[in-house]
């Protein structure tokens, strides 16, 4: 379901609905929190609900913390290893230049049809949550064949034929990592941490109690909007290749593997 709301949803469809519904849900809480008990008004728990609201928020705002910038890391790492992976492959590209032309044109269509199965049948996959070790095995195994029927002979053609293999052999290694992360989500007990705290904090503001129906909303619509907007931070950072803030395949497409895609 969240990858679904992910892959068919804007991030500002998903903030309106998110922090707004926060918001609202927290607006309408503590109206009806007032009207069942009228004496919430004259504050007379303010300090005992204030310690209890500080130290639950302290808490809950340290957790949160953590998962944001742990999503962040992931995210960044993500990227990380999309952009190596590109490099890696263009650098076999201009490696490969110094071998003779038919052995050059058989790793130009091994390293087109690589990066053409990442990018239109792996990514679709990776978006949905579903990588396939399979989907790119087959390809990426004709790069490795291209090179291994190859047997340099000039200590020029040796040396790049040296590092086009190193570098292949890190393609696959960074391969796995890239479908690992398309893998990765959020431990049950973190979201359970992030969403469940949300559902105790909030109905604490109702308690603070303000003379001011006026003020009061603005208190709880203020911290309803504090923390809806850093549950969508959660949402949208969980899953690395899905939504509008996902890990893009450009690296595939640019520089010296533009020459793949007619560019």
């Amino acid at each position: 379901m969240s990858l679904w709301l992910l892959n068919h949803s804007s991030t500002f469809t998903l903030t309106v609905v998110t922090v707004g519904g926060t918001i609202l849900l927290a607006v309408a809480g503590s109206v009806l929190a007032r009207r069942r008990y009228p004496s919430l008004a004259q504050g007379e728990h303010n300090d005992m609900v204030g310690v209890t609201l500080g130290m639950f928020g302290a808490i809950y705002g340290i957790i949160l913390a953590f998962v944001i910038v742990t999503l962040w890391t992931q995210l960044d790492t993500t990227q990380t290893i999309v952009a190596t992976e590109a490099t890696d492959i263009a650098l076999i590209s201009r490696d490969a230049a110094a071998f003779p032309a038919p052995v050059r044109a058989d790793v130009d269509a091994a390293l087109s049809g690589y990066v053409h199965g990442v990018v239109e049948d792996q990514w679709p996959r990776m978006r949905a949550g579903q990588p396939s070790y399979g989907a790119t095995a087959e390809k990426l195994q004709k790069v490795f064949d291209a090179l291994q029927a190859y047997e340099p002979r000039t200590a020029s053609e040796k040396v790049f034929y040296e590092q086009a293999v190193a570098r292949l052999n890190d393609v696959a290694g960074q391969r796995r990592a890239r479908l690992d992360m398309a893998e990765q989500e959020l431990p049950p007990l973190l979201q359970a941490l992030a969403f469940g705290g949300a559902i105790v904090l909030i109905p604490l503001t109702f308690l603070y109690g303000m003379r001011r129906l006026r003020i009061q909303l603005l208190f709880v619509s203020a911290v309803a909007g504090l923390v809806g907007f850093s549950l969508l931070l959660v949402f949208v950072l969980d899953r690395p290749f899905a939504g509008d803030l996902s890990v893009s395949p450009a690296p595939y497409k640019e520089g010296a593997l533009a020459q793949y895609w007619g560019g």
